[in-house]
């Protein structure tokens, strides 16, 4: 039998997936990490918003599995490999957007064992419908991180790309009340002490 034809081993499907997804780290968001000039990128923020789900599990307003909540947290944002990141603010082009991404997390799935890739686009298609416990639980921790981030540092790309005070909270709110509630009540709070602060683009 040619070596071409023989079917590769599971773990070099899963190797070949690990190394494709790589690239993620070099998909720049509009967000300085804490104390750097650098702006972080979209594996970076996958990474804190699954550990940010996972710490505040205990104030999802039903039960959730963080299991699946952390593992739709992981993979939401690897078709940004092959479409880029776009600021949540940006609501232009966000149907082909969201199409252009599904095409991508289609080639990256099928890239690992078909059950395992087949699992991965279940957890991509439930994040973007957002209409389980767990999917709602994940968009207010994807939501939510960015506005931390920007509160710890003055407001920094909320100033830098003109965004008011109103736009983040029409945008953000109500994904991160209806997913978590506690953490809404705390934001709030905040994004008002910002907007006295002067912390906000756009001329609010």
């Amino acid at each position: 039998m040619h070596a071409s034809s023989t079917p590769r081993h599971p773990v070099h499907q899963i190797v070949e997936f690990i190394l494709e997804i790589d690239r993620l780290k070099g998909v720049t968001r509009k967000t300085k990490p804490l104390g750097l000039e650098r702006y972080e990128n979209s594996a970076e923020h996958s990474w804190q918003i699954a550990l940010l789900a996972h710490s505040l599990e205990q104030y999802a307003p039903e039960p959730v599995d963080i299991d699946r909540v952390v593992a739709m947290l992981l993979v939401h944002d690897i078709g940004e490999i092959d479409v880029g990141d776009v600021m949540v603010y940006v609501e232009e082009g966000r149907t082909e957007r969201k199409a252009a991404e599904r095409v991508a997390v289609e080639r990256m799935f099928a890239m690992l064992p078909a059950d395992r890739g087949a699992a991965f686009l279940a957890l991509w298609d439930e994040f973007e419908s957002g209409d389980t416990a767990e999917a709602r639980f994940a968009h207010a921790a994807d939501r939510a991180m960015p506005v931390l981030l920007n509160l710890a540092n003055n407001g920094q790309s909320w100033r830098e790309n003109g965004i008011a005070y109103e736009r983040v909270v029409g945008r953000v709110g109500p994904s991160i009340r209806a997913g978590c509630p506690a953490l809404w009540t705390y934001l709030e709070a905040e994004l008002l002490r910002a907007y006295d602060a002067g912390w906000f683009g756009g001329g609010a």
